[in-house]
């Protein structure tokens, strides 16, 4: 995952366990804006999502970040 990717993700979840809590659940269409204005990037978030991670539609913005942290 492109490092612009990797930040965004980890920042978005941040926001979300702000907001919600440490329980707060997050899909990777939270990294993205409503409009598909780059699709490169929402397959390259959904391969690594889906594919490489065999996650589920929503899991813990934590677990996400944790992921995230330790694929470097």
């Amino acid at each position: 995952m492109r490092e612009s990717l990797r930040n965004k993700a980890i920042d978005i979840c941040r926001q979300k366990i702000a907001k919600k809590g440490d329980t707060v659940g997050v899909s990777f269409y939270a990294f993205f804006k409503n409009k598909n204005d780059d699709p490169e990037l929402l397959m390259e978030a959904a391969e690594w999502w889906i594919m490489t991670h065999k996650l589920d539609h929503f899991e813990k913005a934590k677990k996400i970040i944790s992921l995230i942290e330790n694929s470097h």
